[in-house]
């Protein structure tokens, strides 16, 4: 019986009839999924595009009355929600409905929002894009753009410009800032990539997890970490604000063009819901808004992106750490800077 339990089948069968008995919803069969690749087992993937199909069953979807809007916690959240203000009015016209802000604390808890039903349509950062997709039925659709389609930033390796800290191997016996677990610049491509230079994070030198990316930068800056990896566009907007002097940092190393934050929603909205969605972001306007202020050096409009396509460099830099997407995993996205105890 033991041995029967561990079965695929066994298990497969014994979902089955969970569902059947008590009605999980949105859990599904193995005779009713073809194809789940990477996602979670209340999802699948039929038609292979690697996201969360719309559920079939009509009961299944969602149609919220009111609309919440998640952008990545990156930075001060209450800041973020006046940047996004006139977009969350404009998915409103578009939609007949209201929109909401929430300002996430951690990737976790946008993750789990979304998992949960909780969350609507969101921006979430690179790495935690494909957590997102595989445990929370997320649907990346769009991303911050040129008009010729150019996106991206970069992954760079900062440490203050008064440190013997020239290239990567003297990273060795040093204390750097990563952001956080499910971090792509901030944590996963650095893993990766500096491997392939010689240097093993965690082997090699300290890894402290700083929570945020401008924690890392702000580390840096005052002497708490001697380097950290980070987003270029997040150093570039700290420095533009003048929040961190970028006279005092040097960039000792940087990678070739990520894809930046993702926007997309839930899988099992309503349809005709998500094709709203969709259209308020290819159509907005940025001509004058806060988010053209904010973002526009790098970005003046969101673009058309597939997870499949554009994601598929941040999807293998993840399997060769040997990422998992699961519920432990996702409790590494809640790791928040560390409190600094008093002097």
């Amino acid at each position: 019986m033991i041995e029967a339990l561990k079965s695929r089948r066994f298990m497969l069968a014994a979902t089955a009839l969970a569902v059947a008995v008590f009605g999980a919803p949105g859990l599904l069969s193995a005779a009713e999924c073809k194809n789940r690749g990477d996602l979670d087992v209340r999802f699948c993937d039929d038609n292979g595009d690697l996201v969360a199909d719309t559920p079939t069953d009509k009961s299944n979807w969602l149609d919220p009355d009111t609309i919440v809007f998640s952008y990545t916690p990156v930075e001060d959240p209450s800041v973020y929600e006046n940047v996004f203000t006139e977009f969350m009015d404009y998915i409103a016209k578009k939609t007949g409905k209201k929109v909401k802000w929430y300002g996430a604390e951690s990737y976790a808890a946008q993750v789990e929002a979304m998992r949960s039903g909780r969350l609507h349509v969101a921006g979430i950062s690179t790495g935690p894009t494909v957590f997102g997709v595989n445990l929370a039925g997320y649907v990346p659709i769009a991303i911050m753009g040129k008009a010729d389609g150019s996106f991206g930033y970069r992954l760079q390796l900062i440490t203050l410009k008064s440190s013997n800290i020239m290239k990567v191997s003297d990273l060795k016996g040093r204390k750097v800032a990563h952001v956080t677990p499910s971090s792509n610049s901030g944590n996963q491509a650095p893993r990766a990539l500096f491997k392939s230079m010689g240097v093993v994070p965690d082997t090699d030198y300290k890894v402290s997890y700083s929570g945020k990316h401008d924690n890392s930068i702000m580390g840096v800056a005052n002497g708490d970490y001697e380097a950290a990896p980070v987003a270029s566009s997040v150093l570039d907007r700290m420095a533009a604000k003048g929040v961190v002097d970028i006279n005092k940092l040097r960039i000792i190393w940087q990678s070739k063009l990520f894809p930046t934050t993702s926007y997309g929603y839930a899988h099992n909205l309503n349809p005709d819901l998500q094709k709203k969605i969709k259209d308020a972001f290819l159509t907005f306007d940025w001509t004058g808004t806060k988010l053209k202020k904010e973002f526009g050096k790098q970005a003046d409009r969101f673009i058309p992106i597939t997870f499949e396509e554009h994601w598929s460099d941040i999807r293998t830099i993840q399997k060769q750490n040997g990422t998992v997407y699961s519920q432990e995993s996702l409790q590494g996205l809640k790791v928040k800077k560390t409190k600094k105890k008093k002097k």
